[in-house]
């Protein structure tokens, strides 16, 4: 890919995990990849499952190819350290409900091959559709707007 991006001599930045806490105080530790993708470098920053599966939080960030890896990464844990500082659950008589008016995640597939229906990931845990659809449930009568973003931004 380097080669067809002009960038003949593109290493991939390496950089070592990163611990970081939530608004709940609990540590997460992030690894890092990079991909160069055309003609830009994306840097990831994910979660890692004891089967070495990303799950849980996950980041990234666009560049342009030719970008600083430095520069990218320093924005990149700044975007992390934004979204860490939110939380939009909490339990209310050992039941996850939403916190606020606003719940921020990323949709998942829920990993049965014949599954029909998605989850998803909030505050870096795993919601199943029904039980987000029970928390929605507070909300009945009420509107609400659904939008979808691309990864690399912010939401």
């Amino acid at each position: 890919m380097a080669q067809f991006a002009d960038m003949r001599g593109f290493e991939h930045p390496s950089f070592a995990p990163l611990r970081l806490r939530d608004a709940d105080d609990n540590d997460h530790e992030f690894h890092f990849r990079s991909l160069l993708l055309g003609d830009q470098l994306s840097l990831e920053a994910f979660e890692l499952a004891t089967d070495d599966e990303p799950t849980g939080y996950r980041f990234q960030i666009l560049g342009e190819a030719g970008s600083e890896p430095f520069a990218l990464l320093g924005q990149l844990i700044q975007k992390m350290k934004r979204a860490l500082s939110m939380k939009h659950l909490q339990a209310d008589a050992g039941r996850l409900q939403i916190a606020e008016m606003t719940v921020r995640g990323r949709l998942e597939s829920n990993g049965d091959e014949g599954a029909s229906q998605p989850c998803v990931i909030i505050d870096g845990r795993r919601i199943e559709w029904e039980d987000l659809g029970a928390m929605l449930l507070a909300f009945e009568g009420w509107q609400f707007r659904l939008e979808m973003l691309d990864p690399s931004d912010e939401a």
